[in-house]
């Protein structure tokens, strides 16, 4: 089986909610998606996704998505997209870096591969592990009050778990985390992320006054040494995210006893192969993880979904349901969130469909 053609569709998803803001006064109100389409001689058509949260997140953007493809796309034509070791060490040769440019090929091609074998993509990771996966909840950083309101609306969705985007001064940030805790009942999960968002003297600050407080700290500073001095400053349960970029920055931060949990992007590592990888190391560290992306629609939250249901229950913190938050479908037979849980597709593949007339023409043909 062999490439034959790549296409790249772009989608416009505005947000249900109108605006999701986070750090440092960043905000998106419509994302730009990117979805790709790899076509192959034996008749195999396969979707992958990659929707970067906006440009100020991490070292990505939206239109990059589809520069690098346009780079990228001429040099895996040929190849056999089954080959997925093969296929990444080829693009990695030929594009240094740029990781979220190349996962959208690599998922498109495990919804190859399990449409060739006739199985969904959760079991060639590894088995179906879980039948539901538990949600989190992103609450955007608004007013402190009105984020501690927001927690019995998401609630009364079903979520339990709830992430509260922190990140900007320390006095506001200290009323949000203790707002939103007073809100939490029995079983839920309260994370605080500051997006990199804290100075180390203001994440000492905010660290030590919810020291009393059952509630997780995430990704405080802006790299992984401030992250760390952080961490020896607090006993409270601690997240690593967007300075954990790969096997090498995941391996040191076991090794240094840097966090807890991870969370683990797919496009923020490269696919969903690499990503598989650096789940296993997890497991074998006994790092649980919050599975998920940058952001995206249909066919991202179905990769999410297929990764998280072949990780065992106690190593996925939780996922991301992102379909949930925007208000354009892309493509049919994508997971849909049931009391607070998404599965996974039995179906081969992805499981999904594009819808054509959402994609509209491609602006990119290879």
């Amino acid at each position: 089986m062999k490439i034959t053609a790549i296409r790249a569709y772009q989608v416009d998803l505005p947000l249900k909610e109108g605006r999701y803001s986070w750090s440092n006064g960043n905000y998106v109100e419509v994302f730009d998606t990117t979805v790709v389409e790899v076509q192959t001689d034996a008749g195999l058509t396969g979707y992958g996704e990659c929707c970067p949260l906006g440009s100020a997140y991490l070292p990505a953007y939206a239109g990059g998505v589809r520069a690098g493809l346009a780079e990228l796309a001429p040099s895996v034509i040929g190849l056999d997209p089954r080959n997925l070791d093969i296929l990444n060490r080829h693009m990695d040769a030929v594009l240094r870096g740029h990781a979220y440019v190349k996962a959208a090929i690599d998922v498109a091609c495990w919804d190859i591969l399990g449409k060739a074998t006739g199985l969904p993509v959760c079991q060639l990771l590894g088995g179906r592990a879980q039948d539901e996966v538990q949600l989190y909840r992103a609450i955007s950083q608004i007013e402190p009050a009105a984020m501690a309101a927001n927690v019995a609306g998401y609630r009364d969705e079903g979520y339990t778990k709830f992430q509260l985007k922190v990140g900007a001064d320390a006095d506001s940030d200290i009323e949000r985390i203790r707002l939103c805790a007073a809100e939490m009942r029995p079983g839920d999960i309260l994370v605080a992320d500051a997006n990199t968002g804290w100075t180390m003297h203001e994440a000492a600050r905010v660290v030590n006054a919810v020291s009393d407080i059952d509630v997780y700290i995430e990704q405080p500073c802006p790299t992984y040494a401030e992250c760390l001095v952080t961490r020896g400053r607090t006993a409270l349960p601690f997240v690593l995210d967007e300075v954990i970029t790969d096997t090498a920055s995941l391996t040191q931060a076991i090794a240094d006893g840097a966090m807890d949990v991870i969370n683990l992007k797919i496009s923020k590592v490269g696919g969903l192969t690499k990503a598989r990888l650096m789940r296993d190391l997890c497991i074998d560290a006994g790092i649980p993880m919050t599975i998920e992306d940058t952001w995206g629609g249909d066919i991202v939250t179905a990769a999410i979904a297929h990764l998280a249901a072949s990780t065992p229950e106690e190593f996925c913190f939780s996922a991301t349901d992102f379909n949930s938050y925007v208000t354009v479908d892309i493509a049919e037979g994508a997971p849909r969130r049931v009391a607070g849980c998404m599965s996974a597709s039995d179906m081969p593949g992805l499981g999904v469909t594009p819808i054509a007339d959402t994609l509209g023409a491609p602006v990119l043909s290879i």
